[in-house]
C-alpha cells in the first residue's frame, strides 16, 4: 500500500485497515512457522505497511 493511498483513507478507515493488516501479519506469521511461506519476504512488505499506517495515524493525532 502506497503512502497517497493511506492518506486518502478517512481516519475510521484507516484504523479498520491496520487492525486487518495486524491480523494479516500475525496469521502470516503463525503459517510461516508450521509450513515456510513460498514468499516469506511478505512478511516484510506486510509490517512495512503497519509502519506505514501507524506513521499516518499519528501525524494526524499531532496537527489536531
Amino acid at each position: 500500500m502506497k503512502i497517497n493511498e493511506i492518506k486518502e483513507l478517512a481516519t475510521e478507515d484507516l484504523v479498520e485497515r491496520l487492525e486487518g493488516t495486524v491480523a494479516k501479519l500475525q496469521q502470516m506469521k503463525l503459517n510461516h512457522a508450521i509450513t515456510p511461506l513460498e514468499n516469506p519476504s511478505q512478511i516484510k512488505l506486510v509490517r512495512r505497511d503497519i509502519a506505514r499506517m501507524k506513521t499516518e495515524l499519528r501525524q494526524r493525532e499531532l496537527n489536531k
